[in-house]
């Protein structure tokens, strides 16, 4: 295996333990991971990475790059999705204030750099893998 595709591999497993750590904590009760937010993407999630572990391990640089810029995409529009279902949580309540305090008391962990830190790296594992284009010269040896 290149180098390429093993930072490929080690983005795509950190993918796959980022959609298990904590991602939000309401009311410092109990934490919330990926499955919890949203249980169908977060298996979408899972499942993107699988098919960029199993691309790496069989050297595919084009499912490996397909694989990295749809793990990019889905994970931007998960924190996207939290941020609006965090805002708009509480949007019911009449009491401006109250609903201000109660979003406030939503707050994100650690999890979200596992969760970022997984797709930038098989992204820069698979735009790594591009091969070199060599220039000939014309000039003529003398």
């Amino acid at each position: 295996m290149r180098l390429s595709s093993i930072l490929s591999f080690v983005g795509f497993a950190l993918l796959m333990a980022g959609t298990y750590c904590p991602l939000l904590r309401p009311f410092h009760i109990v934490s919330w991971n990926v499955y919890q937010l949203n249980q169908p993407y977060g298996l979408v999630l899972l499942l993107v990475a699988i098919v960029g572990i199993l691309a790496s391990f069989l050297n595919q640089p084009k499912i490996i790059r397909a694989a990295a810029w749809t793990s990019v995409v889905l994970v931007l529009l998960l924190f996207i999705a939290a941020l609006l279902k965090i805002h708009f949580a509480f949007s019911f309540i009449p009491f401006h204030k109250f609903e201000i305090f109660l979003a406030r008391q939503i707050k994100f962990k650690w999890g979200w750099y596992v969760l970022f830190t997984g797709p930038i790296l098989a992204l820069a594992g698979a735009l790594s893998n591009r091969p070199q284009i060599y220039i000939k010269s014309t000039e003529a040896i003398s």
